[in-house]
């Protein structure tokens, strides 16, 4: 059996002093360092203070706030820390069985425990809450892929009209023609909105705006959908012709697909 010891904590949460001190005692033995609660109150404080707690081993009956109280509680102030979570009861009714697992534990048991089964029970939450970790790892980088190879688009766009002429190299006359006046449809536009449709206009991203702007991608997406509302826009596609004179390469980009 291996019984290296394990960098996710459980927090064991129960009433009954003697049954949290034997399940530590056990849990522990085992490779799985555990923190003691002996009520609700008691376990938010603990996950708030240790961060490294990712199983919640709960009692669902005790006084005052229970352990659905408890498991709802800690879901409210998570954020993106994650946890799976394990019921214990002394009284297995299928409507309390159905109101836990509705609330969020993975599983349960019921007492007096098989110390085995139960342990079978943390490994078996302990390799999902991994997985979870793993695959929102995954996710974060793949998005972060996905941001680069936009700028790296957006990159090759700009060069492309550097080489054609239409870059920072552009000719006087053009750039009037491209910051000059404004579909009437613009013309309602705060500064700020138009800056906004203005960068859309050229192709960019929202993370990119973001970036350019110093807000955060949220608030490019709040006045995306004001500027497309106000201009009676459809899309980011239809915004940004209305923006680009004819004559340049990102118009043509656009209009020949």
């Amino acid at each position: 059996m291996n019984k290296s010891l394990s960098e996710v904590k459980v927090l064991v949460v129960d009433d009954q002093p003697l049954i949290v001190e034997q399940l530590c005692e056990f849990l522990q033995s085992q490779g799985h360092p555990c923190v003691a609660a002996h009520s609700t109150e008691e376990a938010i404080q603990c996950y708030e203070q240790d961060h490294a707690i990712g199983l919640i081993l709960c009692d669902l009956h005790m006084p005052g706030r229970d352990g659905i109280e408890l498991m709802r509680a800690l879901k409210a102030m998570t954020g993106q820390r994650m946890f799976e979570a394990i019921m214990l009861t002394g009284r297995a009714e299928k409507q309390d069985v159905i109101r836990a697992l509705r609330a969020g534990f993975s599983d349960y048991y019921q007492k007096p425990m098989d110390f085995e089964e139960l342990l079978e029970g943390v490994r078996r939450q302990e390799q999902i809450l991994r997985e979870r970790k793993a695959n929102l790892q995954d996710l974060g980088t793949l998005n972060q892929r996905l941001q680069d190879l936009a700028g790296s688009i957006d990159q090759l766009y700009q060069d492309l009209e550097k080489a054609r002429g239409q870059g920072v190299h552009r000719r006087a006359t053009d750039v009037e023609e491209a910051e000059g006046d404004l579909p009437a449809a613009f013309e309602k536009l705060s500064p700020r909105q138009l800056e906004v449709a203005r960068l859309v206009s050229k192709g960019k991203t929202n993370y990119q705006i973001a970036c350019e702007l110093g807000i955060t991608e949220n608030t490019v997406k709040l006045y995306v959908s004001q500027v497309l509302r106000l201009t009676h826009m459809h899309n980011r596609t239809q915004l940004a012709l209305a923006l680009t004179p004819s004559s340049s390469p990102v118009h043509q980009r656009f209009t020949t697909h």
